[in-house]
This record gives structure tokens, C-alpha cells and sequence, in this order.
């Protein structure tokens, strides 16, 4: 797959990522495209390790590869970040 298949499977699984996470409205579409492509790479791995197939090109398959990892990525990212803690005044 080119680089124009991972940007937009990239884009259309950070976007569905970000909707589940319930931050879309911060990402933004750099933000989707970026956390997407990791995604991908992030579940191919994780897949990988199981001795499954991760991204294979451009398919529903690696939509959802690529969205697993994604919501992995946003997880990891809000647990370093500290995003989304409330305090108690």
C-alpha cells in the first residue's frame, strides 16, 4: 500500500477512533490522520503477535487493524497525557 492508501485509511480510522474515544472535536483532521497511521502500525503489531495478519492493504481488514490501533494509541495517549482526569475542588 502507497502513501496515499495509508493516509486515508489512516484518516478514516483515526476519525472513527477519535469518535469512540470522544475526542474528535480536539483532533482535528491531522490529528485523525496521524493517530490512524499509528494505529495501523500499532495493531499490526499487536496482531502480529498473535500470528495474524495486520495490515494487508487497502480493506475493510485493515480498516479495522488499523482502528484497533488507533483506539489502543488514543488510550496510551490519554493515560500519559493525563487527559480526561478531573480534579475535585
Amino acid at each position: 500500500m502507497g502513501i496515499i492508501g495509508w493516509i486515508i485509511l489512516g484518516g478514516i480510522a483515526g476519525w472513527i477512533a477519535s469518535i469512540i474515544a470522544g475526542n474528535n472535536a480536539q483532533q482535528g483532521l491531522l490529528g485523525n490522520i496521524v493517530v490512524g497511521i499509528i494505529g495501523g502500525l500499532l495493531g499490526g503489531f499487536v496482531l502480529g503477535l498473535f500470528g495474524i495478519d495486520g495490515v494487508t492493504g487497502f480493506n475493510i481488514w485493515s480498516l479495522l487493524v488499523a482502528l484497533v490501533g488507533s483506539v489502543i494509541a488514543l488510550w496510551i495517549w490519554r493515560a500519559v497525557s493525563g487527559a480526561g482526569r478531573r480534579t475535585v475542588a
